[in-house]
């Protein structure tokens, strides 16, 4: 028995606390989703830049096509999950209420799904990285390890392949089109886009404007 509770205390609590702060300083290698999407034969395209060497513009459009109180909430906006909540039981289109945070969290330690047990895991590496990684960190992560096209991960592998340029490069339409296409890369299109991609993208460039204007991603650029 002591050997089962030494054993679960290394796997639930010591190893991701270990895991957690070793990424705090050494980018994360892979993803579950990097390894599930290579085994499905669509590639591997990714390419770590540091978030000092990327453009304002990409962080700025992130938090707000995803994630306006990204630096004032704590991990979770409750807001947005109570809407989220209503907006479900009204039987309407399934709407997240994931933050950045809990999107890192999810994209760098868990597999995809919607189960408790992984929202549950989910919460737990939120507290985690928000704790010792801080919002500079958690923001450099979450767009570098973002899926944005069949094999493509990261910004700047995003931006080389659609725009030809590095991350560093990426002007505020750009930014705005990658962040749009960000709930269905594999369907949606950053060159060339659909009508409704277009339109996303124009309500993310003025909200990022706002997010410039209102110092909304001072924690991050």
């Amino acid at each position: 028995m002591r050997n089962i509770l030494v054993a679960l205390f290394i796997l639930l609590v010591a190893g991701p606390i270990l895991t957690v702060v070793v990424y705090r300083f050494v980018p994360p290698p892979a993803t579950p989703l990097m390894v599930i999407r290579l085994a499905e034969g669509r590639g591997w395209n990714h390419h770590w830049r540091p978030i000092d060497e990327v453009s304002p513009a990409l962080p700025r459009a992130l938090i707000a096509a995803e994630d306006a109180r990204f630096c004032d909430h704590h991990g979770f906006d409750l807001d947005a999950l109570q809407k989220a909540y209503e907006n479900n039981e009204k039987g309407k289109k399934i709407r997240g209420g994931s933050t950045i945070s809990q999107q890192t969290a999810k994209n760098v330690f868990l597999w995809p799904g919607r189960s408790y047990v992984r929202k549950g895991l989910e919460a737990y590496f939120t507290v985690l990285i928000e704790t010792i990684w801080g919002k500079k960190r958690i923001m450099e992560v979450y767009l570098n390890s973002i899926e944005y096209g069949p094999g493509i991960y990261g910004a700047e592998a995003a931006s080389r392949t659609y725009f030809k340029v590095g991350a560093d490069k990426l002007t505020p339409l750009q930014a705005a089109r990658l962040a749009a296409i960000l709930p269905s890369p594999l369907k949606w299109k950053a060159v060339n886009p659909g009508r409704y991609v277009k339109k996303r993208s124009s309500r993310i460039g003025k909200a990022s404007g706002a997010v410039r204007r209102g110092g909304l991603a001072a924690c991050v650029v």
